[in-house]
């Protein structure tokens, strides 16, 4: 059945119309972090944040094996976790910070959900020294300052609402969503380093010495070994660009 010019042109006309109002919404959603002074695209307050994080920690320790048994290594990490926030920024941000320490002994990761909640798995806590440990948590804790999830989640919904303007105005809704999906399944390159040089500060305002975060790096950088993917087609930063970055952030910080 072949559709009518008439038909044709109402399906253009409709699907620039829902661009259009993805583009309004983008820019009507511009807001300027006060913590980092970074202007982002944000569509969610930060109580929906904190409901989202606790929504979904049990889920996410379940994914791990749950919590790991040994309480006294989780009150070391709740207190490293806690010194970072109260001697810096953080303390005055409306997040609530919980930090938890995974039973995962085979997985080499730490990560933030939105709102405060901050995990570490054991395998990645028991190569770790306190410093070193501090530069982790300082990191992820950039993550929540930075609002790096809630980022993503706005971005996502740009593009679903873009996908969705071209799959009505000319059958590339696909093409569209694709091209948006890439950054939104982890912290971009971008967040990285931004967490990187946040955690620098916080190390440094809390005694830590930050030069223990590029041997952080040195962890990471073997535990992904000789095949890593290459910087262009991942998410994060090579480790040997991060450490770069990370000494000119002890540079920067240093003596303040």
């Amino acid at each position: 059945m072949r559709i009518g010019r008439g038909s044709w042109r109402i399906r253009i006309l409709v699907g620039l119309a829902i661009v259009a109002f993805a583009f309004i919404r983008r820019c009507s959603n511009q807001e300027e972090n006060p913590y980092t002074g970074r202007t982002q695209n944000i569509d969610m307050t930060t109580e929906q944040e904190i409901a989202i994080g606790l929504q979904s920690a049990p889920e996410i320790a379940q994914q791990h094996g749950g919590l790991y048994p040994d309480k006294r290594l989780q009150t070391l990490v709740d207190n490293v976790g806690n010194k970072l926030v109260q001697n810096s920024v953080a303390q005055e941000t409306p997040y609530r910070y919980e930090f938890h320490l995974l039973a995962d002994d085979q997985t080499i990761n730490a990560f933030a959900l939105p709102g405060g909640q901050i995990f570490i798995t054991y395998a990645l806590f028991s190569q770790l020294n306190e410093a070193q440990l501090a530069g982790v948590l300082g990191h992820e804790i950039g993550h929540v300052i930075g609002r790096h999830s809630a980022e993503r989640i706005a971005e996502s919904s740009f593009w679903q609402t873009l996908a969705t303007g071209a799959s009505v105005g000319g059958d590339m809704g696909s093409v569209v969503a694709g091209i948006g999906q890439n950054p939104l399944l982890k912290n971009g390159r971008g967040d990285e380093l931004e967490s990187d040089e946040l955690g620098v500060l916080f190390m440094i305002e809390s005694g830590y010495d930050p030069n223990e975060m590029i041997e952080v790096m040195k962890v990471l950088k073997a535990a992904a070994g000789p095949n890593r993917v290459p910087e262009f087609q991942s998410t994060h930063p090579d480790p040997e660009n991060r450490i770069a970055k990370i000494q000119e952030a002890i540079e920067k910080y240093s003596g303040r």
